[in-house]
């Protein structure tokens, strides 16, 4: 059966119609590092209070030098691990902020209540940042269940802390929800992220008097956690078969792989985050691997000229499609 299913398989790049071509880069988004304070089941970055590869001065250093350099960048993606826990943060937000960049922090939430971060929420509030929170589900068992236990109380306190600073009002506090892991071959899409979003204000205005912007809902990619935990299951081929399946022409157009340059702790350069954890870094016209140094040294950000895709890429234009940005259809 396992055979068959993978025999179905089809090459991603063979379903386009036409190659995955680069647009103009307007987004930078930087891993710092795989340190965070929780171990989420489904982390595709594997990331835990065990790991300790984060940004070096060197490299942050030469991100700093990028931002300065490159009017075309409009946003700094900052994530991680826990993007807070790593080296070289706050520098690199007040740096693009200083060259009025809109600034994305990917957090955890929980961040907020470890030792030496609790300047973290005002941090942001002073710097405008905006926050993009995991939320997997307004239930505390399923969130508890996916995080940790504990995390669902954390959050919600997080949240209310954020609040009282503007955040969910007149700055920008987006929650993502992930579905839970299958433990079967009964696989569902994300649900509708519109219907999905009402249901979430409504329960935690209700339940907690929280307020936040946008629901974004964000697919299980077969990467890192999810990945084990799916092969550990047998579930893996049948997984990317189902998302074969629901494959939609209608999200190429709009995947954030197009327009950004994902950078990875070391100063490699990928086509997105899913790529970097997937060791696929991204590759100029002659075969040479990029790098920020490589950047800096051409003076240039657009010198990729196609996307390098494998069958992970399914995840992000199955049904309604699936970025950092949530739905994209």
């Amino acid at each position: 059966m396992r055979t068959q299913i993978l025999s179905r398989l089809t090459p991603f790049k063979d379903r386009l119609q036409q190659p995955l071509t680069k647009n103009k880069i307007n987004v930078l988004q930087i891993n710092l590092g795989k340190k965070c304070n929780l171990a989420c089941k489904h982390c595709h970055v594997e990331a835990s209070p065990k790991r300790t590869e984060e940004l070096t001065p060197e490299i942050c250093n030469q991100l700093i030098e990028l931002i300065a350099k490159f009017p075309q960048i409009k946003t700094i993606d900052l994530t991680g691990g826990a993007p807070e826990l790593n080296y070289g943060f706050k520098s690199l937000v007040e740096t693009a902020r200083k060259y009025q960049k809109n600034v994305i922090v990917r957090s955890n939430l929980t961040i907020y209540f470890e030792e030496g971060f609790e300047d973290i929420p005002e941090f942001c509030r002073q710097n405008q940042v905006k926050i993009v929170a995991s939320l997997p589900c307004y239930l505390e068992d399923n969130v508890d269940a996916m995080r940790g236990k504990g995390v669902y109380d954390s959050s919600i306190r997080a949240i209310k802390w954020l609040n009282k600073l503007g955040y969910g009002y007149d700055l920008s506090l987006d929650l993502v929800y992930n579905p839970k892991l299958p433990t079967s071959e009964k696989f569902s899409l994300t649900p509708n992220q519109i219907k999905l979003e009402q249901d979430y204000k409504k329960f935690l205005q209700e339940h907690f008097d929280i307020q936040f912007n946008n629901l974004l809902t964000i697919t299980n990619l077969p990467i890192g956690r999810t990945k084990l935990y799916l092969e550990r299951n047998n579930l893996d081929k049948s997984y990317l078969s189902f998302l074969q399946s629901n494959f939609n022409t209608d999200t190429i157009n709009s995947l954030m792989c197009r327009n950004e340059l994902s950078i990875d702790y070391l100063g490699n350069i990928y086509d997105c985050d899913f790529n970097q954890m997937e060791n696929l870094p991204s590759k100029m016209v002659n075969g040479e691997t990029l790098t920020v140094a490589k950047l800096l040294e051409m003076g240039s950000l657009d010198v990729l000229e196609e996307v390098i895709t494998a069958s992970h890429c399914y995840g992000c234009t199955a049904g309604s499609g699936s970025s950092c940005g949530g739905a994209l259809t």
